[in-house]
């Protein structure tokens, strides 16, 4: 398989080709859609409060291994959304996502929840307030429970806290779509969005107001892993975005690029990769960590 590791993943096609390859049918439709609402920043950037929404999930040492390099744990999932207060400075992890294992081991929460980074623009005044709390969405493959449920009850926990724009960032491919979908329901009511995602044609296809691409491995759309300035420029960027954006499904690339291992992009659910014995353990495992998530729906 050439890949050309200059330009983004198109994780659709890979996704696809992935789970047909494990054995499953029909493959998912993801979302699409026809209008994309834009909301212009109200404020100053220097006077607007910012909010955080973030697929990760708050540490509960009861759930199983969450920490850096931890497997999929469906155990961890989050199924409604919530608001958390930013101080005491939070604790949230990724264990229960696809993010990228291969190549990123989530050891420094910064790469995927750029709280820190927008505290330090908010400290210089470069940003308003940051909101006294952050808030969580789920990793939600129910298109209609997206928007029916969680993007409504996003809307009220940021418009309870008067946010007047949100940085919003996903970390395993469904929940680019998960942003996207609320993305567009908090700017038709007036709150300006802007992700900071690494799927770019996931975004693209979906449709969204604004995009920060960091073309990075999953799981690192906040900035490079342990490395400050980075994560500094990635929120500088995402937040002027707000600004110099002028219509919906606007994308700008960040200059970042990834220290690691340069073919990254070649391993991601690339089932061309896999011996037989590697596809059933992994289907084994993913219907396992699917009957994990269903036994905590029911328990709710």
């Amino acid at each position: 398989m050439d890949i050309d590791f200059d330009a983004p993943l198109d994780y659709l096609p890979r996704i696809k080709n992935y789970y047909i390859g494990l054995g499953y049918g029909k493959p998912y439709e993801w979302a699409k859609l026809d209008d994309v609402p834009f909301a212009n920043l109200q404020k100053p950037l220097s006077a607007a409060r910012i909010g955080i929404v973030t697929t990760a999930s708050l540490f509960n040492p009861a759930n199983g291994e969450q920490g850096p390099s931890a497997p999929y744990n469906g155990k961890a999932k989050f199924f409604t959304c919530y608001a958390e207060p930013i101080a005491p400075f939070p604790d949230v992890r990724v264990a229960h996502i696809a993010i990228d294992r291969a190549h990123t081991t989530a050891s420094d929460m910064a790469s995927y929840f750029p709280l820190a980074a927008l505290l330090r623009l908010a400290d210089t005044g470069y940003i308003g307030p940051v909101s006294p709390n952050f808030y969580g969405l789920p990793t939600n493959r129910s298109q209609r429970v997206t928007t029916q449920t969680d993007c409504p009850k996003l809307l009220s926990l940021c418009q309870a806290d008067a946010v007047d724009a949100v940085v919003m960032v996903p970390n395993c491919p469904v929940c680019h779509q998960s942003m996207a979908l609320a993305a567009a329901h908090l700017e038709a009511a007036g709150i300006a969005t802007v992700i900071m995602g690494c799927a770019r044609d996931i975004i693209a296809y979906v449709g969204a107001p604004r995009l920060l691409f960091n073309d990075l491995p999953l799981g690192n759309g906040a900035g490079l892993p342990h490395d400050q300035p980075s994560q500094d420029l990635a929120a500088k960027l995402a937040v002027d975005l707000l600004v110099d954006a002028t219509a919906p499904r606007t994308i700008k690339q960040s200059p970042l690029q990834w220290a690691g291992a340069a073919d990254w992009k070649k391993d991601y659910s690339n089932i061309a990769l896999l011996s037989e014995v590697e596809i059933a353990r992994l289907r084994a495992e993913f219907d396992a960590v699917k009957k994990d998530a269903a036994k905590l729906k029911q328990a709710l």
